[in-house]
């Protein structure tokens, strides 16, 4: 019996090739889609999940009051806190501090101080204890004491084979960390996964930066984390509890921060703060990346059940013969389901084969890991089958009972009417308004979203970003002393226009904020500030306007501050108000007068509120030189004469430099990534609802093949023919859009509630939206209509 069922089936949709051809095409994009957004997922949801003790780790988080009652969320902490937690709480089993700056310089010296190689691996100081609360494979040292000398390292198996040739050479070797400290190779790690926030190509101790020396509890810096173990059986929100009297006990009254605790999946899901990867995917983002995927399934499966059902008239005489000769309607249900199940197994394979050609270039778009072996996982075998068995019966069932149904005497008699008997066209009807929500859906949030990034790309951060060069600077006392030797020289260089030396751009993504004393009061302030610490070239350079007062002075003996306006206000006074009168950063250590006070600009990212900043120019902070090139010039000659003078000052350092405009577009990668995606799906969604019209279009030319021959002997023009066919359509997508217009409304406007600075959702990209789908839907249709129209009537009147 399965024989003769799978046998028909076969023979039934060989017969008919282009309904065969269109669902397969449609049903195996709609699976291609799931599968990769269901290895995206995974991959997003895997991070730190091979931590044994998962469960019981958790991030300990800043929480600060905002403006306008707002809460803020920070993954940086005091530098005391680690240290305080571990005194303070015996419901902790182990704290672990830890700091992540950045790449630095690594160098391997022979016996007489030359050196021989030069890296810059990126570092993490952290406690002894972080290898106790997360698991790493150790290849060899003992994580117990690897750790416990403050001029230890250990590598991961990359960065020793790097440095050594093999791994097994590294131990007991000595390499000198940014010129000044020389470092034990204590250990070596396997290379961290893929799927860890933790990249860490180098390990040394924390103890090694003297942060127990710190006792600033005002002062955070995003760099610097802690992570606790809870110890079995503790609650959560008794540990958050107990934080709040914590946090008073050693902060100063008029510090309103507080800490709580962040489970270890929130770090790369809760997109209140960041993570040392600087990307986190939100619960919100996994949830549209299963919503796509499951609309664009159900698009796929839209367009079998119309294909289908219209079909269902050409194939009436062949259930009038099956019933005749006494088949039921179960027999024939089968018989359907059957041809369903071969497309979609079909589907299937072709899907999984297409997956594994868009793997490498969904990994390229997103910047993800992402790789064909993803697709041997055991739940993706349960995904396929899954989603094998919910196709078969949605795409399947529907059609077979219909189909089923028919009366053999008028199936015979081809008494069966399209828009009757074959399910009513109003469910067609429903259907194509389903696919072309969802399509239009696509197609206005992917416009939307690519304006927010076009708004990013060209609004105003309150500086110049274009054609200046960032050359990180390291700043010892032999480099603070070319300071001014270097800014000649490059200033010497053609095509340099303007040359500042600073801690950092304007624009930064690893903020350092700290309080300070105003005019001489007691207290800090009672809002952080961002720190900048720069020269008098830095307004110059960047284009940063005054609005009271002066620059810094050229010389560097005296101390002086600039301030924003947004500092200014935060003070509750005006820019002239704040001249001439004292900053006081950490209890005296650096001190001196307001001389300017200047517009504001952003110091973070244009997805938030403008911080309040203050600048000095203590050059011994320096870190980054600011290198403005003249419009037109021959950059990469200017870059070459730069990399000359770096390379002949700082021979033991690696030239490195990053334009200021490219890493402020990095800010916005997620978004960009998010807008690429969106791009891909619409034009899916679009193609397949195209392929469904493209099905019912050619179905409605054959059924309505005598009707246009009259017509066209009645005198009905091409024009009018193809009006007929289009007319419905347009009322079907006009529907489709009125019910996406307040959808895409509001999910985009809860998107871009995301942003301070956003785009105002206007009527013009939802009337661009809705054009395009209209458009691309009707030269699908009148394809097929023209083509009737143009067929010759005689021939029309004699089709059987």
């Amino acid at each position: 019996m399965l024989r003769n069922y799978l046998k028909t089936a076969f023979r039934s949709l060989w017969r008919n090739k282009r309904y065969t051809v269109l669902n397969i095409i449609g049903l195996t994009l709609g699976i291609t889609v799931c599968l990769v957004i269901y290895v995206i997922i995974q991959y997003e949801q895997s991070f730190d999940t091979f931590h044994t003790k998962k469960n019981r780790i958790y991030r300990v988080l800043t929480v600060s009051p905002g403006e306008s009652g707002k809460t803020n969320y920070t993954q940086a902490v005091p530098f005391p806190l680690p240290t305080a937690l571990s005194n303070d709480f015996a419901g902790l089993e182990k704290v672990a501090g830890i700091i992540q700056m950045g790449k630095k310089l690594v160098t391997l010296e022979d016996g007489r101080g030359n050196i021989q190689k030069k890296f810059k691996p990126l570092v993490y100081f952290l406690t002894p204890s972080f290898f106790d609360i997360f698991d790493y494979k150790w290849l060899a040292g003992n994580k117990a004491t690897a750790l416990n000398d403050p001029n230890s390292t250990v590598l991961a198996r990359s960065t020793a084979e790097k440095y050594f040739g093999d791994w097994h050479k590294a131990m007991g070797q000595v390499i000198k960390l940014e010129k000044q400290t020389n470092l034990t190779v204590t250990g070596v790690l396997d290379d961290p996964p893929e799927n860890t926030e933790f990249q860490f190509e180098m390990v040394a101790t924390y103890a090694m930066l003297k942060i127990n020396e710190i006792k600033d509890w005002t002062t955070i810096d995003d760099i610097h984390n802690c992570y606790v173990l809870l110890q079995p059986g503790q609650d959560e929100a008794k540990i958050n509890e107990q934080l709040i009297a914590f946090s008073k006990k050693y902060k100063d009254p008029e510090n309103k921060a507080t800490h709580v605790l962040q489970s270890l999946p929130g770090v790369h899901s809760d997109k209140r703060t960041s993570n040392y990867i600087g990307r986190v995917t939100s619960a919100e983002r996994i949830r549209m990346l299963w919503m796509i995927a499951i609309f664009i399934l159900f698009v796929a499966c839209i367009n079998f059940i119309n294909l289908a059902t219209a079909q269902a008239v050409n194939r009436a005489r062949e259930i009038g013969v099956r019933k005749v000769l006494g088949s039921n309607r179960w027999q024939l249900k089968i018989q359907f389901l059957s041809e369903t199940a071969i497309l979609v197994l079909t589907s299937l394979l072709l899907g999984v084969g297409l997956a594994l050609c868009a793997l490498p270039f969904i990994s390229r778009v997103m910047s993800l890991p992402l790789h064909p072996g993803m697709l041997a996982a055991y739940n993706v075998y349960a995904l396929l089958f899954a989603i094998f068995l919910a196709v078969t019966l949605l795409a399947g069932f529907y059609p077979s009972v219909i189909v089923s149904a028919f009366n053999p005497v008028n199936a015979l008699k081809s008494r069966i009417a399209a828009s009757r008997n074959t399910g009513g066209i109003s469910l067609r009807r429903g259907l194509v308004v389903f696919q072309f929500i969802i399509t239009q859906a696509l197609i206005i949030s992917t416009l939307i979203i690519l304006q927010q990034m076009r708004y990013f790309h060209r609004q105003s951060m309150g500086f110049t970003r274009d054609a200046i060069v960032n050359v990180p600077f390291y700043n010892d006392s032999a480099g603070n002393a070319k300071i001014a030797y270097l800014r000649d020289q490059l200033q010497n260089i053609k095509g340099v226009q303007q040359v500042s030396f600073s801690d950092a751009a304007p624009s930064n993504d690893g903020n350092w904020w700290t309080g300070f004393k105003f005019d001489h009061q007691a207290e800090d302030t009672k809002f952080p500030s961002v720190t900048r610490w720069v020269d008098y070239n830095f307004l110059s350079t960047y284009d940063i306007k005054l609005v009271a007062g002066r620059n810094l002075t050229r010389t560097d003996s005296v101390c002086e501050f600039l301030v924003n306006e947004t500092l200014v206000q935060k003070l509750g006074l005006k820019p002239a108000d704040v001249l001439n009168k004292d900053i006081d950063v950490w209890n005296g250590r650096i001190k001196g007068p307001i001389v300017g006070v200047v517009k504001d600009f952003t110091a973070g990212t244009l997805k938030e509120a403008v911080a309040p900043v203050f600048m000095s120019n203590i050059n011994r902070r320096f870190s980054n030189v600011g290198v403005k090139l003249a419009v037109g010039s021959d950059a990469p000659s200017s870059l070459k004469a730069i990399e000359k003078l770096w390379n002949d000052n700082f021979p033991e350092q690696i030239f490195e430099y990053q334009f200021l405009d490219q890493r402020i577009a990095e800010y916005y990668r997620e978004e960009r990534q998010l807008a690429h995606l969106y791009e891909i799906f619409a034009c899916i969604a679009i193609f397949l609802s195209c392929l469904g019209l493209y099905g019912l279009a050619s179905f409605m030319a054959v059924q309505r093949v005598k009707e246009v021959g009259v017509r066209k002997v009645l005198g009905a023009t091409a024009a009018h023919i193809v009006y007929l066919f289009s007319r419905e359509f347009i009322m079907l997508i006009s529907i489709a859009f009125v019910i996406a217009v307040p959808l895409v409304w509001y999910f985009m406007h809860s998107w871009l509630n995301n942003f301070v600075n956003r785009v105002d959702i206007n009527w013009g990209v939802f009337v661009a939206g809705g054009m395009a789908a209209l458009m691309i839907a009707l030269i699908t249709v009148s394809s097929q209509a023209i083509s009737a129209a143009m067929m010759n009537p005689v021939k029309s009147l004699k089709a059987d």
